[in-house]
C-alpha cells in the first residue's frame, strides 16, 4: 500500500502535525531535534505494530493524556494507532485490537544513521538487525525466535536458585534445544542467500572487483537438536555456577568479510558504507521475493552520511519504491 498522508497528535514533541507523502519520494525537512525521525517512527509503528527505539510510554508527549496517528493510503484505508498511558489500540477497518493484525502489516526497510555503523557494532546488535530482517519475511522465524527467548528467560531464572537438579531443567533444555536449532537453519539459510548476491551489489555501488560476504558464526557448526541437547547438559554444572545460560544461538554472531578478511577494522569509511548500502538493497529484495509486496523504504537523515556516489546508487536501486526520507 502506499502511504497518502500522515496525521500525529501528542506524538513525541509533535502537538499536531500534518505530512502529506507521494507516490514516490517525500523528503522531510528540518533541523536536528525537530521531530524528523518522530515521523519515520509513528509510520512504523502503523506499519509494524511497534516503535523501533522507545516504548509508548516514552512517545507520549510530556503532559499530555494521548497520542494518535492516522496514517491514510491512496487506496482510501486509514489506519489509526491510539495511547492514552494505560492501553493502546489500532483501529483497522473500523475494528479496535490490541495489537495490529499480522494480515495489516507492511514490509518496512528501515535505514537509520547507526546502520552505517553495523561492521562494528557488537553481537548483540548483529543478531538484533538481522532477526528484524528476517521477522519481516518469515512469520514462523518470528515464532521460534520469540518462543526461544522466553524458553531462555525460564532456564535462566532456573539457574539462578540456589539448587536446580538435571532432571528439573530438562525439559526446558529440550525446548532450547528445538526452537535453537529452527533459528540456526533459518539463520543459516539465509546468510547463504545473501552472499549469493552479496559481492554483485557491492561492485554495482564501488564498479571495483572486491569481494564482499557475511560469516553467520555460531558456536558449534552443523547444529542438529541432539547435538544441541547434548551440549546444554554437558554445561550444566557451569551454568548453575554462573546462573544463566552460556551456550546457544542467542551468542550468535555475524562476520563482515572484505576480500576474505574481516572488515572491522580492515575496510574504509567508503567500503564499509558500500557494504552496508548493499545489503540493505538485498534485504528490500528479499522482503519482495518473499512476501510479494514493494516494502516501504525509511531513510532517517542517511543522505547527509553518504558522498554523492552512495546517494546516486541509494536512488538507483529504491526508484520503484516508496520512499520517505528525512533530511537536514
Amino acid at each position: 500500500m502506499i502511504i497518502k498522508s500522515i496525521k500525529l497528535i501528542n506524538f513525541r514533541n509533535h502537538s499536531s502535525y500534518n505530512l502529506q507523502c507521494k507516490e514516490d519520494t517525500t523528503l522531510i525537512l528540518g533541523e536536528n531535534g525537530s521531530g524528523k525521525t518522530s515521523v519515520l517512527e509513528a509510520i512504523y509503528i502503523l506499519t509494524q505494530g511497534k516503535s523501533f527505539r522507545a516504548t509508548d510510554q516514552e512517545i507520549i508527549k510530556r503532559g499530555t493524556d494521548f497520542y494518535r496517528i492516522e496514517l491514510n493510503y491512496y487506496n482510501g484505508d486509514t489506519n489509526i494507532a491510539t495511547y492514552d498511558h494505560k492501553n493502546k489500540n489500532f483501529i483497522i477497518h473500523d475494528q479496535k485490537t490490541k495489537r495490529l493484525p499480522k494480515k495489516n502489516k507492511y514490509p518496512v526497510v528501515l535505514f537509520l544513521p547507526s546502520d552505517l555503523n553495523l561492521i562494528s557494532h557488537s553481537p548483540s546488535r548483529h543478531r538484533d538487525y538481522f532477526d528484524r530482517v528476517y521477522n519481516e519475511f518469515n512469520e514462523k522465524y518470528h515464532e521460534s525466535l520469540l518462543k526461544y527467548n522466553k524458553t531462555l528467560k525460564q532456564r535462566n531464572e532456573l539457574l539462578k536458585k540456589e539448587f536446580i537438579s538435571k532432571d528439573a531443567i530438562f525439559s526446558w533444555n529440550l525446548l532450547l534445544a528445538k526452537f535453537g536449532t529452527e533459528l540456526y537453519n533459518y539463520r543459516n539459510n539465509y546468510t547463504k542467500e545473501i552472499n549469493t548476491e552479496y559481492t554483485n551489489y557491492y561492485r554495482s555501488i564501488t564498479k571495483n572487483q572486491d569481494e564482499v560476504s557475511i560469516k553467520y558464526k555460531t558456536e558449534v557448526d552443523n547444529f542438529t537438536e541432539e547435538k544441541y541437547l547434548k551440549y546444554l547438559e554437558q554445561n550444566y554444572e557451569k551454568d548453575t555456577y554462573l546462573g544463566y545460560t552460556s551456550f546457544g544461538i542467542h551468542r550468535d554472531d555475524y562476520l563482515f568479510k572484505l576480500n576474505h578478511q574481516p572488515a572491522d577494522g580492515s575496510a574504509s569509511r567508503g567500503e564499509t558504507r558500500s557494504m552496508i548500502l548493499a545489503l540493505k538493497f538485498i534485504e528490500a529484495k528479499l522482503i519482495e521475493e518473499k512476501n510479494h509486496r514493494k516494502p516501504l523504504i525509511l531513510l532517517d537523515d542517511v543522505f547527509s552520511e553518504l558522498d554523492e556516489t552512495h546517494r546516486n546508487s541509494l536512488i538507483k536501486n529504491f526508484k520503484d519504491h516508496q520512499i520517505i526520507l528525512t533530511s537536514v
